[in-house]
């Protein structure tokens, strides 16, 4: 099942914390490893379980598909989200047990006083937990970073880390399997991290899905997993305002740049309102300005009042990720990348033209 030397358990110097029962040893010149962690969850321990802030089917998905798996083993585990996320994810196992900020901060903050461990899910830098970052930095339990970005802050004292992963939910099956726990995946788990492999590989067309996460949805449907039911959930529950709103953005707002190959959706606040978008509304729009043939790049870009937020997308070997860091404050991975901007709609539009006008040999190669 598992390809050899495909992940990497990677660790780090444990100079901030180390696990209760390593207490003897100087854990400032040792590391932590997998079988320590599990050694650590032979006993039954409240443990934190977080993702970063307004989560998308991995994020959430990974965080439950922990939940659920704690739970089987005796554990106390509690999932808490920096932000709300898409009613699109409500319908999944255990969404009424998460814990949401900034709504529950003090029960948070009294949680994340008590744990024995925190599981940091799907992202690894503070800054991308927003309420939660400043309380999450100063917490005195042992981290356990399970994620598939790039460039790790490394804050954790063991991670399990493999930007090459489609999906941090693929990682959560993996530290089953070190864990040697396999045998314990349901219908639950599976669902969870299914949901996390389907809405982060863009239903399993990007070029980082391999035979192994195959393998692995194969091993989900043998548990349980219901792959139409999920699917169903996820990409077929639109509001008629929502497919209202997409059906103007293709229309309307949708801008093709053929000097760039390139092209962008704008949208205001006024129409943000207008249609009632919600948490979660604009997944996936970013990805029809891509079914146009001769465009490689595209941009959704959001007027949000506090910020502009953008939603990149490429194809082939087009940096999105590059661009999003330089531009936008921002990053991802190669296809699939976000940012920000500090000031107006029309600003950012102007800003996103001249990244386009830099890339121009680039996006004209491909």
């Amino acid at each position: 099942m598992r390809q050899a030397n495909y992940y990497s358990l990677l660790t780090t110097y444990a100079s901030v914390a180390c696990f209760s029962y390593l207490a003897p040893l100087n854990c400032s010149t040792r590391m932590l490893h997998i079988a320590e962690l599990k050694a650590f969850l032979n006993t039954p321990r409240k443990i934190f379980i977080t993702t970063h802030s307004k989560p998308d089917g991995d994020a959430l998905g990974s965080s439950l598909a922990m939940f659920h798996y704690l739970l089987k083993k005796g554990h106390e585990p509690t999932v808490v989200s920096p932000s709300d996320y898409g009613l699109y994810l409500h319908w999944m196992p255990g969404s009424e047990s998460v814990l949401c900020l900034p709504e529950s901060k003090d029960k948070v903050a009294k949680l994340l006083d008590e744990t024995e461990l925190i599981f940091c899910l799907d992202f690894n830098n503070y800054q991308r937990t927003e309420h939660l970052a400043d309380a999450l930095r100063n917490a005195k339990a042992p981290k356990v970073m399970i994620d598939h970005h790039l460039n790790p802050e490394e804050f954790e004292d063991y991670k399990l880390w493999n930007p090459d992963a489609c999906a941090t939910a693929e990682l959560i099956y993996e530290f089953m399997y070190e864990m040697g726990d396999i045998h314990l995946l349901d219908s639950k788990i599976s669902t969870c991290i299914y949901t996390g492999l389907v809405t982060d590989s863009g239903s399993f067309r990007y070029p980082n899905v391999t035979a192994n996460v195959h393998r692995i949805v194969a091993a989900l449907m043998d548990a349980g997993l219901e792959h139409t039911h999920v699917h169903t959930r996820i990409f077929d529950t639109f509001t008629e305002k929502r497919l209202r709103f997409f059906g103007l953005c293709i229309k309307d707002k949708l801008v093709i740049l053929p000097d760039y190959r390139a092209a962008y959706i704008s949208v205001t606040k006024e129409e943000i309102k207008e249609y009632d978008i919600k948490t979660g509304d604009t997944e996936g729009l970013v990805n029809f300005p891509l079914m146009i043939s001769d465009v490689v790049f595209a941009a959704l870009i959001i007027d949000r009042e506090h910020i502009i937020k953008l939603s990149l997308r490429s194809k082939g070997d087009f940096p999105a990720n590059e661009f999003g860091a330089k531009y936008f404050e921002g990053g991802g991975h190669l296809n699939a990348a976000g940012g920000s901007y500090k000031g107006t709609l029309d600003d950012a539009v102007v800003n996103f033209i001249k990244g386009l006008e830099e890339y121009k040999p680039l996006l004209l190669s491909m």
